[in-house]
C-alpha cells in the first residue's frame, strides 16, 4: 500500500490537469473483469487476484488506460479479478473474494488520502454507476448503441460490475458497501492509532 500511495502522489499532478481539461475531479472506476480469477488485464491501472495480491500495471497512475467508457482521462481504473460467467441474476462461480473486497477498498483509501479526494458517488463509482452517470457527467453516449446512453445497472445492465458483491446482495449495493468499507480504512489513515 504505501507503494500505491507513493504512486499516487506521484501521479496526482498529471491527474488533475487531464480531469480540469474535462472540467471534473479526479475519478477513481471500480470494476471486475469478468474472467476467472488471475486473468490480468492492462485496460486497468491495478489488478486485484483472488487472493488479494495486487498488480500495477504500468509505471505511473497518470497513464492513460481503456477501463470506463469516454470517462480514462484524469481517472484510475481499479478492478477485480473475478465474477466469470457471472450474470445479474447469478454472480457465478468465480465470485468476488472477500480479501478483494477488503483489498479494494484499501487501495481506494490510499489513492483518496494521495489524491486529496473524497470518498464518494462523485469522485470513486463502480462501472455500472459511471455507466448510468450518477454522478451527472452526461458524456456523449448517444453512439454507443444503447437507449439514451445509458448501460449501466439502472438502464441495460451491459456493465453492472459489482452492482453486487454476492448472490444475495440488493442488486446496486456493491458501490455503497464498498465506498463504506473504504471511508472506514481512510479514517484508520487520517487517523492512525498511536503505539
Amino acid at each position: 500500500m504505501s507503494e500505491l500511495e507513493m504512486l499516487a502522489y506521484n501521479a496526482k499532478p498529471a491527474l488533475l490537469k487531464a480531469a480540469q481539461a474535462k472540467n471534473r475531479p479526479i475519478k477513481i472506476y471500480l470494476h471486475w473483469t469478468g474472467m476467472p480469477y488471475s486473468e490480468l488485464f492492462d485496460a486497468y491501472h491495478i489488478n486485484i487476484d483472488y487472493d488479494g495480491t495486487i498488480y500495477l500495471s504500468g509505471k505511473s497512475l497518470s497513464e492513460l488506460r481503456p477501463h470506463t467508457y469516454m470517462r480514462n482521462s484524469g481517472s484510475i481504473g481499479i478492478t477485480i479479478n473475478a465474477a466469470y460467467q457471472a450474470t445479474p441474476e447469478d454472480i457465478g462461480p468465480e465470485p468476488p473474494t472477500k480479501v478483494q473486497i477488503e483489498n479494494l477498498a484499501k487501495s481506494i483509501a490510499v489513492l483518496a488520502y494521495a489524491l486529496d479526494i473524497p470518498i464518494d458517488i462523485e469522485h470513486v463509482m463502480t462501472h455500472g454507476e459511471a455507466g448510468d452517470n450518477v454522478d451527472r457527467i452526461f458524456p456523449p453516449y448517444e453512439n454507443n448503441g444503447v437507449p439514451y446512453g445509458m448501460y449501466g445497472d439502472l438502464h441495460s445492465k451491459e456493465r453492472w460490475d459489482l452492482a453486487i458483491l454476492q448472490n444475495d446482495d440488493e442488486f446496486g449495493s456493491g458501490g455503497s458497501t464498498i465506498r463504506a468499507k473504504a471511508n472506514q480504512y481512510l479514517v484508520q489513515l487520517k487517523y492512525p492509532k498511536k503505539k
